[in-house]
């Protein structure tokens, strides 16, 4: 996955003009506009990094001229103590930028992280690992890519990308076949169908139809191996709902192509870095 530089540039000075508004009423006050300091990011965990050349573009954009070196890139394994980059500008162009680098940095890199204790976890088994659009608003194309840089997929990036009928529409229009058989009439040929199913029945139903995915929702491990030897191959199966780190094992081993997981975007822990200033 690629990140457009014109919306990561957009989102960046989205998030500075809500953090310094008209002044820093700190560091404009404070600090002389020629002074020229030294800074470095730290990691203070381990983990998986990600978002470095963002964060490092908040900088950039408030000053054209600043200087930097990076060590570490996006998908590098990061100890904690380890130097990710350094950099030398204007003080107080380097404080202003210094909140909203970090929040974008450790957010990613938490994602990323998280992502990859997931794909660990299921390595050897066949299931692949992806997110889903239980993002934050505006920040869907960052949190989906940190999800690819800690080894997971991405899964549709909106409701363009692909038709799936959850519990809700299949409640609504009464049904799953009927539901199906109506879309399939107003669907252009290009379009992937994916059916949310509860239970075996649901399964069932959903096989006659012949869709391209058919999701395992918030089912036990024994029902989702009942499920998968049924389907047999004639669908790709999703495992979906009450999936953890602790549990997400037992649920690759069932034989699933993919395991989603809303917590990778939406309830993850930001990775601790630090900015620390050269003395």
């Amino acid at each position: 996955m690629i990140l457009l530089p014109f919306y990561v540039d957009d989102l960046i000075k989205t998030a500075l003009n809500e953090d310094i508004n008209y002044i820093d009423s700190t560091a404009d006050l404070l600090i002389d506009e020629n002074s020229i300091s030294s800074a470095y990011f730290m990691a203070k965990a381990d983990g998986v990094l990600a978002g470095i050349e963002i964060a490092l573009r908040v900088f950039t954009i408030l000053d054209p001229d600043m200087k930097m070196t990076v060590y570490k890139k996006d998908g590098d394994k990061i100890k904690k103590g380890e130097i990710i980059a350094d950099f030398c500008g204007h003080t107080r162009l380097m404080l202003k930028a210094e909140r909203t680098a970090l929040n974008i940095l450790q957010h990613m890199s938490g994602i990323a992280t998280y992502t990859n204790k997931c794909v660990e976890a299921v390595k050897g088994t066949k299931a692949s690992i992806t997110d889903t659009r239980k993002t934050l608003p505006g920040l869907r194309a960052l949190q989906k890519y940190s999800v690819t840089v800690g080894g997971g997929r991405n899964h549709r990036y909106n409701l363009t990308d692909a038709a799936m009928l959850k519990d809700n529409h299949i409640d609504a229009y009464g049904g799953i076949i009927p539901a199906v058989e109506a879309l399939r009439k107003k669907a252009g040929h290009m379009l992937q169908i994916e059916v949310e199913t509860r239970n075996i029945e649901e399964v069932k139903e959903a096989l006659e139809c012949n869709v391209n995915v058919i999701m395992l929702d918030n089912m036990s491990t024994e029902q989702m191996k009942e499920a998968v030897e049924l389907i047999n191959g004639r669908a790709k199966t999703e495992a979906s709902g009450n999936v953890t780190l602790e549990n997400i094992r037992e649920v690759a081993e069932t034989g699933v192509d993919i395991i989603s997981l809303g917590a990778l975007t939406h309830s993850v822990s930001a990775f601790d870095i630090s900015m620390k200033w050269k003395k």
